[in-house]
């Protein structure tokens, strides 16, 4: 089982999250943001990731520091569950629609991080998430598990619709990152290492 474990604690937050990238789409998340845990929850199920979170942020000042650093400990752990990357396909792509909406995310497990936000969402919040924190979190990601990511929104009028889409769409290119193939023996790079 490729599972770790990560907590975090600063001035401005305390987490704990547990991921098992090889799990069954379980998803505990407590991080005071309903909207936030809502889209763990979908990144966990159509990713067929267990994951658990708890944290505690400083709420009363906004959310961006919580959806963040949630973002910086969620990519420590990509990173140390998948390991040495050994028989990892390492790139994954998907494109999805959530009703109106339509999203790509492309990323690659190449120990270089990179991200690319090409996305314009049009309301400052759902529900109580700052919708620009969106962008934070998976750059927080990217940077944090060594990933390249590029994430697109190719339209969308439904901010919701767009943020869901790109958390599942994350989610099942994650997955077919970290999928093994059994003909890939070593780690797919002329390098010899990722």
């Amino acid at each position: 089982m490729r599972e770790a474990a990560i907590s975090r604690k600063t001035h401005e937050t305390d987490i704990v999250l547990k991921l098992n990238l090889d799990g069954t789409g379980r998803c505990d998340a407590a991080s005071g943001i309903g909207f936030f845990d809502h889209m763990l929850n979908s990144f966990a199920r159509h990713g067929l990731f267990d994951l658990e979170l708890r944290c505690k942020g400083d709420l009363h000042v906004d959310t961006h520091h919580t959806v963040e650093d949630i973002g910086i400990v969620l990519g420590k752990a990509i990173s140390e569950a998948v390991g040495d990357k050994k028989g990892i396909r390492r790139y994954g792509s998907s494109m999805l629609p959530m009703d109106e909406s339509l999203v790509m995310t492309v990323l690659d497990l190449s120990g270089r991080p990179c991200f690319v936000w090409d996305a314009e969402l049009k309301a400052e919040r759902v529900g109580t998430l700052e919708t620009e924190t969106v962008k934070e979190f998976f750059a927080a990601v990217s940077y944090s598990a060594a990933m390249n990511l590029h994430i697109k929104e190719f339209y969308g009028e439904n901010t919701h619709h767009v943020i869901e889409a790109m958390f599942k769409s994350f989610a099942r290119a994650l997955s077919e990152a970290v999928s093994f193939d059994p003909r890939i023996t070593d780690v797919l790079s002329t390098k010899g290492s990722l």
